[in-house]
C-alpha cells in the first residue's frame, strides 16, 4: 500500500454528487478529496448525447491534468449510463461509475414492485433498462423520470426553500394506486438524497428508499485499498466549478458541512 493519501476526484453536473462524496470520505477519511461539479453544463438531461460525451471528456481532460487523482468518481447517473466507456477508453485512472441500483431493490423488494426515480435521461437509457432485464425480470419496475427534482434539491442545498407539494407531485408517479404496492424506490439521481426527509414525508405509503452511494464507496475501498490509520482528517477536501463565478455564504456553509472547507472560486470554463 502506498504510504501517501490518494487522491480522489468526485465528479457530477452539480451538486449531488456530495451524497457520495460523504460516503466516500467516511469510507476513505485519508484521502485528498476533490469535488468537481460542471455546473456549467447543469442539468445534464437537456443535452443531446454526442455532445454531452463531448463536454465530460473535455471537462474530465482538464480535471484530470490539473489534479492527477488516483481515482475518479462519476457520481451522476446520467454521466455513468452514458459515458463511462468513452471515459475509460481516454483515460488511464480508473472510474467507478453511478448506476441505478435495480439489482439490490429487486433483491429487496417482498411485493416485486419497484420504482426508479431519475432524470428523463437516466430512465430512457439503454443502459437502464437492460439492467432491468438483466436483474428485475420478476419484478414490476415502474420507471420514473423526473425534469425538477434535481433544481429542486440544489435549491434546498444552498438554503432556499422547497416547495413540498411541488416534490410530492414529482415522485407520486412511483406510487400506483393499483396492487402490488411499491415497497422500494431506488434513487437514480445522486441530486436525489438531499431531498430524502422530504420524501418521506410526502410519500403516500411507507418504502425503501434505495441510495447507492453506500455501495460505491465499498467500491471505492475495493479499489485502493483500506484507509491510512493515523492519517484521517489530514486533507482539507477541494471544490471547484467549471461555471460558478462566486460562491454564495449559505453555499460555502453547505459545502464545508461535507468536508469541502476549501473552494475554487475561479471557474475552469470548458469550451
Amino acid at each position: 500500500m502506498s504510504l501517501r493519501a490518494h487522491t480522489i476526484l468526485v465528479f457530477d453536473s452539480g451538486l449531488g454528487g456530495l451524497t457520495v462524496l460523504r460516503e466516500v470520505m467516511r469510507a476513505r477519511p485519508d484521502a485528498r478529496f476533490v469535488y468537481a461539479a460542471d455546473d456549467a453544463g447543469f442539468p445534464y438531461g437537456r443535452w443531446e448525447e454526442g455532445a454531452l460525451v463531448g463536454r465530460i471528456l473535455a471537462v474530465m481532460e482538464r480535471l484530470i491534468r490539473r489534479f492527477e487523482p488516483d481515482l475518479v468518481v462519476v457520481a451522476c447517473n446520467t454521466a455513468s449510463t452514458l459515458v463511462l466507456p468513452a471515459l475509460r477508453a481516454r483515460f488511464t485512472v480508473p472510474f467507478v461509475g453511478t448506476v441505478p441500483a435495480i439489482k439490490p431493490a429487486a433483491e429487496r423488494s417482498a411485493t416485486r414492485h419497484v420504482a426508479v426515480l431519475a432524470t428523463p435521461g437516466t430512465v430512457k437509457r439503454d443502459y437502464t433498462h437492460e439492467l432491468v432485464r438483466s436483474f428485475a425480470g420478476d419484478c414490476r419496475v415502474t420507471l420514473v423520470g423526473s425534469s425538477r427534482l434535481a433544481g429542486l434539491a440544489e435549491a434546498s442545498l444552498r438554503g432556499e426553500t422547497v416547495d413540498e407539494e411541488a416534490i410530492r407531485a414529482e415522485i407520486l408517479p412511483c406510487f400506483p394506486a393499483d396492487d402490488p404496492r411499491t415497497d422500494v424506490v431506488v434513487l437514480g439521481c445522486t441530486h436525489y438524497p438531499l431531498l430524502a426527509d422530504v420524501f418521506v414525508r410526502v410519500a403516500p405509503w411507507p418504502v425503501t428508499w434505495l441510495d447507492p452511494a453506500p455501495a460505491i464507496a465499498r467500491r471505492v475501498v475495493h479499489l485502493v485499498g483500506q484507509p491510512l490509520i493515523g492519517h484521517e482528517g489530514d486533507e482539507a477536501g477541494l471544490a471547484v466549478f467549471t461555471g460558478r463565478q462566486e460562491v454564495s455564504p449559505e453555499l460555502v456553509r453547505a459545502l464545508a458541512g461535507y468536508g469541502l472547507p476549501l473552494v475554487d472560486a475561479e471557474p475552469m470554463p470548458v469550451a
